[in-house]
């Protein structure tokens, strides 16, 4: 298959380079359920390098077809899975966009629009553009809670009393103080978690998890950092698969037992992934400051 860019491409994220990221996440996993390529091309968009993000669907496409191949897999079944493959390494950026910025999320999906085959590009929404928004507000407020966790209401808390329109959904406030007042915040609970997050059903919650993360460790948010790392845990992420991570880049994750601002429920060692992750793309000449995120306290 001849691909838009290839030059450019390969200056940016080289075979051998994208196959020592996807080696990072440990486990025998489907080349389409393992979440690398995700983690991968929101770091490069969010890292404002657009380019890279067709070079890690390129890999992930070849290793889904040798893998169908292996499998004799059925012409149906084929098209379907590269279909999914196609629309997560999309949905990935479009979450991603929330938070690293719609800029950016954009150049991320037309980079990746020039590079896919038309088979595998969608004409109509995944969103269900006809779904009442209350709907959408039920939905984000259980996905919210699901990810989350012991951390809900805190979080929840804080950004209904910032800006009621930032804020999750209408609640007292969790403080005492502040018991008689009731904040009337949405935007986060519907738009956030029910209509982008979760609106899709393409990614699974502990995917968004890492997609958020990896977004915000982009951006040097470390409050942020800390809040999504531990949900992918709440969501299924577990210490074995960290903890094999950390055998196959020990040198890079020599310092991942760091602390993160003040959250201090956060198990440090799944940080280890994400700050080897960057720590390879600052080899590569990314410009992403560590000490932004790290033990700033």
């Amino acid at each position: 298959m001849l691909w838009p860019h290839a030059n450019a491409m390969a200056q940016i994220a080289s075979v051998e380079y994208l196959t020592q990221l996807k080696l990072l996440f440990p486990g025998s996993r489907s080349a389409l359920n393992n979440p690398w390529y995700l983690v991968a091309s929101v770091a490069f968009s969010a890292s404002n390098r657009p380019e890279g993000v067709p070079a890690v669907f390129r890999y992930a496409l070849d290793e889904l077809q040798r893998e169908q191949a292996r499998r004799a897999s059925e012409d149906v079944e084929v098209l379907k899975e590269q279909l999914q493959l196609a629309r997560r390494s999309r949905d990935c950026l479009l979450q991603s966009g929330l938070l690293s910025g719609y800029s950016r999320s954009i150049n991320g999906l037309v980079a990746l629009h020039e590079a896919m085959p038309t088979e595998l590009r969608d004409t109509k929404t995944l969103r269900d553009i006809e779904k009442p928004i209350q709907d959408f507000a039920k939905d984000g407020r259980t996905l919210y809670r699901a990810m989350y966790g012991d951390n809900a209401d805190r979080v929840q808390a804080l950004l209904d009393d910032i800006y009621p329109d930032m804020g999750l959904y209408s609640t007292r406030l969790l403080v005492p103080a502040r018991a008689d007042r009731i904040q009337t915040g949405w935007f986060s609970n519907t738009i956030g978690y029910g209509v982008v997050y979760g609106g899709a059903d393409v990614l699974t919650q502990v995917e968004s998890s890492f997609v958020i993360a990896t977004a915000n460790i982009a951006m040097g948010t470390p409050r942020q950092i800390a809040w999504h790392l531990k949900n992918a845990m709440n969501g299924g992420a577990t210490l074995e698969e960290v903890q094999a991570v950390q055998v196959n880049c020990r040198e890079e994750s020599e310092s991942a037992t760091v602390k993160i601002y003040d959250e201090k429920n956060v198990n440090v060692e799944i940080i280890g992934l994400f700050i080897a992750f960057f720590r390879t793309l600052e080899r590569r000449g990314m410009s992403i400051d560590q000490n932004d995120f790290m033990d700033l306290r």
